[in-house]
């Protein structure tokens, strides 16, 4: 946790980075996501899990309407609108928190920005190749922070996994600022469970720190490793029993400089997080 920033939304809701981690609650609406598809896919059950997520300890909830498990198909931005609205509203007329958007289409950026979503998620980093440049036009244009993570085609890299992903999120960083972004929009992603293999998910979260500066200059950087298959396969988990991996690898990224997790289980991760930082911060108080 290297970089303070701090947002003020148009609703008057507020976000502080570097005094804390802060955690991020998944609330997926889809039916199909990998962990917990169809199980909050009515307004009234997604409104209850939102409850519970701000009672639990999170700091923002993070809602998405298409899943991005492994082999999904992605679906035009017109239906993805049609499923995402009907949640967004309820969740943003019944948020104490800030709300991010998960999408990597502009014109559902667009829409949910319109909406009033606080913050984009985009899994492409604004490099989507079928809408070369939208994205960071979208973000440009309101003004949100956008989570920027790193993804490719594939698990073959050319050489260091850490000099590629620097170079993409180089590259998102000059689509961001040609189309006008400001570099406060900018949060980070290493994108554990995309475009890698188990073995270089433990690399990259291993070498995690490596990313926090990028062409020079710091940003925060989101840790999403929530329930991710590398745990699974490295400890023969099924998908409901990878809590506490999920934990184990938040730990370890906030010691290497994670402002953010997103999570499934937000209360024992929220303590889990919390004790972390009282831990690393003691020697500052003395």
């Amino acid at each position: 946790m290297t970089v303070a920033r701090n947002y003020t939304f148009a609703d008057g809701k507020t976000l502080t980075l570097g005094e804390r981690t802060l955690v991020m609650g998944i609330l997926n609406v889809t039916p199909d996501s990998f962990s917990d598809g169809g199980q909050f896919n009515t307004v009234d059950k997604a409104l209850r899990h939102l409850e519970e997520m701000v009672a639990d300890g999170a700091d923002i909830i993070d809602v998405g309407a298409e899943s991005s498990r492994p082999g999904f198909v992605t679906m035009p931005a017109s239906e993805e609108i049609e499923r995402l609205m009907p949640f967004l509203e309820a969740v943003l007329k019944n948020s104490p928190v800030p709300v991010s958007v998960d999408t990597f289409k502009a014109e559902t950026a667009r829409e949910a920005a319109k909406a009033g979503a606080h913050i984009l998620n985009d899994i492409w980093g604004l490099q989507y190749e079928k809408e070369p440049g939208a994205m960071a036009k979208v973000a440009a244009e309101c003004g949100l922070p956008v989570i920027v993570m790193h993804n490719q085609n594939g698990t073959e890299y050319s050489g260091d996994i850490i000099e590629s992903m620097q170079a993409f999120f180089r590259e998102s960083l000059r689509i961001g600022r040609e189309a006008g972004m400001k570099d406060e929009q900018f949060i980070f992603d290493p994108g554990i469970g995309f475009g890698k293999t188990a073995e270089q998910n433990v690399e990259v979260l291993r070498r995690q720190e490596e990313l926090l500066t990028v062409a020079g200059q710091e940003y925060p950087l989101l840790l999403a490793n929530s329930r991710k298959s590398f745990i699974g396969k490295t400890l023969d988990l099924p998908v409901d029993e990878r809590m506490e991996a999920t934990g184990a690898s938040c730990v370890i990224g906030i010691m290497k400089g994670a402002s953010i997790v997103r999570v499934h289980d937000v209360k024992p991760i929220v303590r889990m997080c919390r004790m972390t930082d009282v831990i690393l911060r003691s020697g500052e108080n003395g």
